[in-house]
């Protein structure tokens, strides 16, 4: 998942940039959006080995399939981000029954060689709910990690299910969010599990103070997933997945309205590139007659996420360990 400040935004012929300040109009140094949802395969363990149904979703999204195979370094995966004007990404850790895809020891690698620029976000194995809290607390802890993430379609759980319900009172407890996918599987997989009404909305009911961020927006139940934003203090939505031309038009009249404060900007890198995300934004979402209103920009391509994920202001420099 990631939140990213584009660099320039256009305004019909007017070119609009966000200054320090955060204000638009007054030009000054490029300021980066952080960006979220971020992926990558085991150097042993291949992502498009081990979750084989993603190869139908980078077929449908016109990506190499064999990017999902691929691993950047840190260095590498940063001046990807810095193309594209992203000062911070999530990066998540994948895990599925009987196997760990790409594991929080492996994020961690990534988050400690940037540590302001790379947050990671912790996937635990469901079916172990008692080992999965432990898990979960270290890394938030010692890692500094910043969420929990898990995809219900690869364990054919709703998130009303039982098994994650520790894992809530977790979050809670580190007042962290729980990240999760909504909507259907372009992946070979039940979708029902994806769906906002009644599962997000249960959880969201029986625990008030969790933060919960949806994510891929929630076709074709995208009105149900603003609904469940809407109506939810803690319950917010962001874009990963999705390239910003086909944004639902109920997301984008949600941002600019009553949800100027619950939507986010992700990509699902490597699905989808960072600075292609950031590009269309900037063609088809800012100074068009159906995109989004100036004032929302900043909110929606990192204000929002900075502040539900408590993630530190962009500094000068790469924010290197290395």
């Amino acid at each position: 998942m990631g939140l990213a400040l584009a660099p320039q935004t256009h305004n019909g012929d007017r070119k609009i940039q966000v200054s320090h300040s955060g204000r638009l109009g007054k030009p000054s140094r490029r300021k980066q959006f952080p960006s979220r949802h971020t992926r990558y395969s085991h150097k042993k363990t291949q992502l498009g080995v081990a979750v084989p149904e993603v190869s139908r979703l980078f077929a449908y999204s016109h990506s190499d399939p064999t990017i999902a195979n691929q691993k950047h370094p840190p260095e590498k995966l940063i001046s990807l981000m810095d193309e594209a004007g992203i000062s911070h990404i999530c990066l998540s850790a994948w895990s599925r029954p009987g196997q760990m895809i790409f594991s929080n020891a492996e994020v961690a690698q990534y988050t400690r060689a940037y540590p302001n620029r790379i947050f990671g976000l912790a996937a635990v194995n469901l079916h172990d709910p008692v080992n999965a809290v432990k898990e979960l607390e270290h890394y938030v802890k010692a890692e500094g990690f910043v969420g929990l993430r898990v995809v219900p379609w690869l364990w054919n759980l709703p998130p009303s299910d039982a098994h994650y319900w520790p894992l809530y009172v977790k979050c809670i407890e580190l007042d962290i969010p729980f990240l999760t996918q909504v909507g259907h599987t372009a992946p070979a997989c039940p979708s029902e599990v994806g769906r906002p009404i009644p599962y997000i909305d249960s959880i969201a009911l029986k625990f008030p103070a969790l933060k919960i961020i949806m994510g891929h927006i929630g076709h074709p139940w995208a009105a149900e997933t603003m609904a469940v934003a809407w109506k939810h203090e803690n319950v917010y939505v962001d874009t990963s997945a999705w390239s910003p031309k086909y944004y639902a038009p109920e997301l984008v009249r949600f941002a600019n309205t009553t949800g100027r404060k619950k939507v986010m900007f992700g990509t699902n890198f490597p699905q989808l590139g960072f600075k292609a995300c950031v590009d269309n934004v900037n063609a088809y979402l800012v100074g068009t007659k159906e995109g989004f209103k100036d004032e929302v920009v900043e909110d929606f391509m990192g204000g929002n996420a900075m502040r539900v994920l408590k993630l530190p202001v962009a500094s000068g420099g790469n924010g290197s360990k290395l």
